[in-house]
């Protein structure tokens, strides 16, 4: 089909409706062939490539499951709080209050305040990394030869910032990021010890304590040490779900989680949205 014209290009994008292509969002999301819920309740499907990023909204309550198609993704992961975007996520705290630097089921994932943002429900990797971040533009070109958003070796810095302007905030609104399916664990003489992956078809679930403006960057761990830049696809799936109630086993957990469950819902309650 001729694309020379204005109408040949017209023709030729229109002819393209319909059509899949391995790594894209799926609109209406309810059109994924095997939703993990009730389809009508689906409401994000998307494949990220690698060396690529994605972000969305979503309502609290929403339960979120990445999945690790491959085997060599890695979700950088940053949430802000949807209509205060100042209370985001806070790794060091996420850490510090609970006494743990390894992300899996059961860890709530905590802003500044003190409150959770999301809260980890279900995980079949067991490889993430709350400690190194995600890559640089400086580290890539390094690495790599280049680390800009359109190279063949995106930072995940870079590509943070251009999904972070698409919801009306600036590079200095980017907080360090966690990291699932990529892991790494601290030795004796606290030197890391990078993990890799657990395999194709891992998952985790997370489901949002807050409305969430969640950005991923799906490259690979700063720390990985193959020469070659490696990065398959991420699978990205959110569905209508319910918060976690009082007397949830989750809620009840540690003391110092329970205290984050407390102050969430008093914040929420004094502004009328819980």
């Amino acid at each position: 089909m001729a694309t020379a014209t204005t109408y040949g290009a017209r023709d030729h994008a229109r002819a393209q409706e319909g059509a899949r292509a391995e790594a894209m969002p799926v609109v209406p999301a309810a059109d994924w062939p095997a939703p993990p819920c009730e389809a009508g309740h689906l409401v994000w499907a998307e494949t990220v490539a690698g060396g690529n990023y994605t972000h969305r909204v979503l309502a609290r309550g929403t339960e979120l499951r990445l999945t690790d198609l491959r085997g060599d993704a890695c979700a950088h992961l940053v949430l802000f709080v949807a209509d205060r975007p100042w209370e985001r996520l806070n790794v060091a705290d996420t850490v510090k209050v609970q006494w743990n630097a390894y992300l899996s089921e059961g860890r709530l994932l905590l802003s500044d305040q003190g409150r959770v943002l999301a809260s980890v429900t279900a995980d079949t990797s067991g490889r993430h990394d709350t400690l190194c971040g995600t890559s640089t533009l400086v580290r890539n070109t390094e690495r790599y030869g280049d680390g800009t958003p359109q190279s063949p070796s995106p930072a995940g810095r870079e590509l943070f910032k251009l999904a972070a302007a698409k919801n009306g905030l600036e590079p200095r609104d980017l907080p360090p990021s966690l990291s699932f399916f990529q892991g790494v664990e601290v030795r004796d003489d606290g030197s890391l010890d990078f993990t890799g992956s657990a395999g194709p078809g891992a998952s985790v679930t997370l489901r949002a304590e807050q409305d969430l403006t969640v950005l991923i960057a799906n490259v690979p761990h700063p720390a990985d040490p193959r020469p070659d830049y490696t990065s398959t696809p991420l699978e990205v799936l959110a569905w209508r779900a319910a918060p976690t109630p009082p007397g949830d086993p989750l809620w009840e957990a540690t003391p110092e989680g329970r205290r984050a469950f407390l102050n969430t819902a008093e914040f929420l309650a004094a502004r009328g949205l819980a």
